[in-house]
C-alpha cells in the first residue's frame, strides 16, 4: 500500500488517535466546565423568615433599615441579642425591637364605604349582614373594624390588624375628627343651629361640635357637622334633643380619609402615605 493510501484511509477514519487531529482552541476560546464542588444546602422550612423581613412586616421599618437596627443591637429573639445579617426565625419565637415584643404579621389597612343595612361587628347570632361580609376578600389577615357606625349609617369605615393604632384613632384623648352629611326630616332652624354651635347638655353629659353649618346648595334639612366625640350614635342624639329625626347620616371624612374614587360599598387599601399621616394623629 502506497503511503497515499495510508493517509487516505486516515482521514476516513473517525476514531481518536486513528490520524484525526482533536479539535483546537484559540486562546481564552475554550468551554470553560466548572467544577461542582458545592454541596447542595438543606430547604430551608416554610415557617422561617429572615429577621429583617420579620421587623419589618410587624411596621418597624424597611427591611433595608432593619438590617442596621440588627447590627446596631436592638433586636433579640427569645432574649438574645442577634446582631447577624440573614438571621432566620420562627412565626413561634418571642422577637423584641428596643424591648417591645412585635408580631410579624403585616400590617393591613382597608377603607370602606359602608352601605345602609350592615352592622359593625365581626359576628351576629341573628344572622344579620355585618360589615365583614364587605371586605372578606380583602385580605387573609385578622382584619377589625376601627371604631362602628350603625345600621342605618353610611360612609367610611376602616378596617386594621394594626391594633396601636386601633387603639390610638378610637381613644378620646386623641381626638379623631369625623365629618357627617347629615339629612333631618324638616329643616334646621337658624336658631337650633346656633345651639348646637355653642353646645348641647345630653343625658350623659355635654357635647361640643368642632364645626357646624348649613350644606351649600341644598336645602336647609341638610347640614355637615364635624365632632371628635365616639359616644355611640352621638350625631343623632345631638338632632333627636333638638326635635330632629336623621333620615340620612353619612361619614364623608374620618382622620382626615375621604372616600374620593370610592362607591359605596367598595372598599380600597391605604396608600403607605395615608397610613403615615394617620400615624402622627
Amino acid at each position: 500500500m502506497s503511503r497515499t493510501d495510508r493517509n487516505r484511509n486516515r482521514k476516513a477514519s473517525g476514531k481518536p488517535g486513528d490520524g484525526q487531529r482533536k479539535k483546537s482552541y484559540g486562546k481564552g476560546s475554550a468551554p470553560f466546565r466548572k467544577k461542582n464542588t458545592s454541596k447542595s444546602k438543606p430547604a430551608a422550612k416554610s415557617d422561617d423568615i429572615r429577621l429583617n423581613k420579620y421587623i419589618s412586616n410587624a411596621g418597624i421599618c424597611s427591611r433595608r433599615d432593619a438590617d442596621i437596627y440588627i447590627v446596631s443591637g436592638n433586636v433579640t429573639v427569645n432574649d438574645e441579642v442577634i446582631t447577624e445579617l440573614g438571621y432566620k426565625v420562627k412565626l413561634t419565637d418571642k422577637v423584641r425591637f428596643d424591648g417591645k415584643l412585635i408580631s410579624p404579621e403585616k400590617k393591613e389597612y382597608i377603607l370602606l364605604n359602608k352601605p345602609k343595612g350592615f352592622i359593625t361587628t365581626t359576628r351576629d347570632e341573628k344572622g344579620r349582614r355585618t360589615v365583614m361580609d364587605l371586605v372578606s376578600n380583602a385580605s387573609k389577615a385578622r382584619l377589625l373594624p376601627v371604631g362602628r357606625l350603625d345600621r342605618a349609617t353610611t360612609g367610611l369605615l376602616l378596617f386594621t390588624n394594626d391594633g396601636d393604632l386601633a387603639k390610638k384613632l378610637t381613644h378620646p384623648k386623641h381626638g379623631v375628627r369625623k365629618i357627617y352629611h347629615v339629612e333631618l326630616d324638616k329643616s334646621l332652624r337658624a336658631a337650633d343651629l346656633n345651639k348646637i354651635k355653642e353646645g348641647l347638655e345630653l343625658e350623659d353629659g355635654p357635647i361640643e361640635v368642632d364645626e357646624v353649618s348649613y350644606i351649600d346648595n341644598a336645602p336647609k334639612r341638610e347640614v355637615g357637622i364635624k365632632i371628635h366625640s365616639g359616644r355611640n350614635r352621638i350625631v343623632r342624639r345631638i338632632f333627636e334633643h333638638l326635635g330632629y329625626e336623621v333620615v340620612k347620616l353619612d361619614r364623608v371624612v374620618f382622620a382626615g380619609l375621604t372616600k374620593k374614587d370610592l362607591p359605596r360599598g367598595h372598599w380600597r387599601h391605604l396608600t403607605a402615605q395615608e397610613v403615615i399621616n394617620l400615624g402622627m394623629l
